[in-house]
């Protein structure tokens, strides 16, 4: 990753099948890869769409008896009273900025990219859209939480992205990241960012992972948020 000395691989990509004129940074959850996602993207593409599904680094994380495993930053505990990683956030929260810096250099303006992530990349993909200067397209926001919460609002005083649209879905049946939390989340953003722009969207009986209803929910969000422009 940019900007990082800890090594991580090249991201999983699914390329537009035309010119992409749009991009989508999604960030997988805690001890994943970029690839179930890449390959989860690839099954609901937009044609003009680039998906970028970058691989976080290995560390050792605290929530998981300290083993290694990938992650984007030190977990304590996942209720919303736990301590958390500030200096391991923020670090990646610009590794993330970084990486649409990088597509902007690609040709892709900052406005056509949307960021997103589920549980951990989720959380991550939130901080990183409410604290950027780069204007973004959107967020979509999945089994997850908004870290750091308390340095808000001030952490995004000086943020592009206050009328930014956010899709945030998450199982009524979460083990891990419970629904409230979610729900908490959702309440916490609406006074962020332009409320009627968060679309808060629950799934019946869903435990801590993603499903089929959702996925089109998720292609929905992109193909309004990112539509296809008259030049391609």
């Amino acid at each position: 990753m940019c900007g990082n000395n800890m090594s991580a691989p090249l991201p999983a990509i699914v390329p537009a099948a035309r010119k992409a004129t749009a991009a989508v940074i999604f960030l997988h959850g805690l001890g994943d890869t970029g690839h179930g996602w890449a390959e989860a993207f690839a099954g609901i593409r937009i044609p003009h769409v680039k998906y970028i599904c970058p691989h976080a680094p290995t560390m050792p994380v605290s929530i998981n008896m300290r083993m290694s495993m990938p992650s984007w930053f030190d977990i304590y505990g996942l209720s919303p009273d736990a301590d958390e990683d500030v200096t391991g956030i923020k670090r990646a929260s610009e590794n993330i900025k970084a990486l649409i810096d990088q597509e902007v250099r690609n040709g892709i303006p900052s406005h056509r990219i949307m960021l997103g992530g589920f549980s951990q990349g989720g959380a991550l993909s939130l901080y990183t859209a409410l604290t950027s200067q780069q204007k973004l397209a959107g967020v979509v926001a999945l089994s997850c939480w908004l870290p750091l919460r308390n340095s808000f609002p001030q952490a995004s005083a000086t943020s592009a992205n206050k009328d930014m649209h956010v899709l945030q879905c998450h199982g009524d049946a979460d083990p891990l990241v419970p629904f409230l939390f979610g729900s908490q989340t959702a309440e916490k953003m609406k006074s962020l960012i332009t409320p009627s722009n968060i679309t808060f969207k629950s799934y019946r009986g869903l435990p801590h992972s993603a499903c089929p209803e959702e996925m089109v929910d998720v292609k929905r969000f992109i193909e309004k948020q990112l539509p296809a422009i008259s030049d391609e």
